[in-house]
């Protein structure tokens, strides 16, 4: 009986020390995960302007610091809208005798160093593109392949703080390699450097790239088409237990404002995307803007749920053919609902608190975000009606 009882003791001693191991190990990989990506950035997704849904390789100098004048005098920048990034086509297609990135003297003769003091001056925050290959998308600039600790640098001198990082003309290696490089030569560049990794989700980079990125593209490039959209939207929903502080799914840029879809349209657009947690990034000439694009792209309700602290991606919940309920929690006991009619004629679109996972007998405060209304006592479900490629959003609120 005593050697049992010994034996016992020794085997329920040796569970403690392994529980111990087993608990720091995993520990100690969350604070290495932690710590790869600790750059201090995107802890809640970035938010700014990006050239290339618009412009694509029409881009200059004096087209830059106009859009960031335009997003100050605007009142976007004051509510978010950070970063300028120019995309593709900016340099030119050799670099120089010391093998370091040249900014093309046609349409950037001034250079990016004074771009970035230009940006910053205004209290904006300059972003660039370069690719994970031998050369950018557009075959017009070389890539940084190869080169990714020079270009790092190059970038950090300039005053960079953003890098959107292409996958084309990568002569087949895997993205998890090219991508690493960059993101350590970033991390060793001296300076606080934003990492958009744009991968196109080809080897399901929300599994590796929340260790090396920021932001990591989990579909291909979007258009300025209702079918792209929601494509799109679907595409990146698969990974929505991926995104957290710091590191973010990403459904590519905003169209809203570029003329292929209508106002329902394009509320749809932003109402998902500032859901799931995706980068607010702005594709259209915010120089010449509508009244009705800014309004879209000012609801600051709307931008509240994506920048939310708890960092939690909404996602699809509920579908009945065309009628769609997307939904996520965020911070102080409050979730976020969006109802969505994807079919072509106006229908009402339901949802009970179970399919939200919450207390079927609490009573909830429901507002309307693009109505800017409140409902009280709501009880037991959300109902609302929904024009086609329409949608009606909420955050419901639980009385304290």
């Amino acid at each position: 009986m005593a050697s049992r009882l010994t034996l016992s003791l020794a085997l329920l001693l040796f569970g403690v020390i392994i529980g111990i191991v087993d608990a720091r190990f995993v520990k100690d990989v969350h604070t290495s995960r932690r710590s790869a990506l600790e750059n201090g950035l995107g802890r809640t997704p970035q938010m700014g302007w990006n050239s290339w849904n618009h412009f694509q390789c029409n881009v200059n100098e004096q087209m830059i610091k106009e859009t960031a004048d335009a997003l100050v005098s605007s009142g976007l920048a004051s509510i978010g809208y950070k970063y300028v990034n120019i995309d593709d086509c900016w340099a030119e297609l050799n670099r120089d005798s010391q093998g370091n990135l040249v900014p093309k003297a046609s349409t950037f003769p001034s250079g990016m160093k004074n771009i970035a003091d230009y940006i910053h001056s205004k209290g904006l925050l300059l972003g660039i593109y370069s690719d994970a290959g031998s050369y950018t998308c557009s075959k017009t600039m070389p890539g940084s392949l190869g080169h990714e600790d020079q270009d790092a640098k190059t970038f950090a001198s300039w005053g960079v703080d953003y890098l959107k990082y292409d996958n084309c003309y990568n002569t087949g290696a895997s993205p998890k390699e090219r991508y690493a490089k960059m993101s350590k030569a970033l991390l060793n560049s001296g300076r606080s450097i934003f990492f958009s990794m744009c991968e196109w989700g080809q080897e399901d980079p929300a599994t590796w790239a929340p260790e090396i990125g920021n932001s990591w593209r989990t579909t291909g490039d979007i258009k300025d088409k209702w079918e792209s959209l929601t494509s799109n939207a679907d595409q990146n929903d698969r990974w929505a237990t991926y995104a957290r502080p710091g590191a973010w799914n990403d459904p590519d840029m905003l169209e809203i404002g570029n003329g292929g879809m209508t106002t329902d349209e394009y509320i749809s657009h932003f109402s998902i995307w500032a859901l799931v947690k995706a980068p607010l990034l702005i594709g259209c000439d915010v120089r010449s803007m509508s009244n009705e694009t800014l309004a879209i792209l000012s609801n600051k309700e709307v931008i509240s749920v994506n920048q939310d602290p708890l960092g939690r991606q909404g996602r699809k919940i509920k579908k009945e053919g065309d009628l769609e309920v997307w939904a996520g929690p965020l911070s102080r006991g409050r979730t976020a609902v969006v109802l969505w009619n994807r079919g072509s004629s106006q229908s009402a679109i339901n949802v009970a608190w179970s399919d939200l996972g919450l207390d079927p007998a609490k009573a909830f405060r429901a507002r309307d975000l693009w109505a800017h209304s409140t409902s009280h006592s709501m009880r037991g479900q959300l109902t609302g009606v929904v024009g086609p490629h329409a949608c009606k959003m909420y955050v419901l609120m639980p009385f304290n």
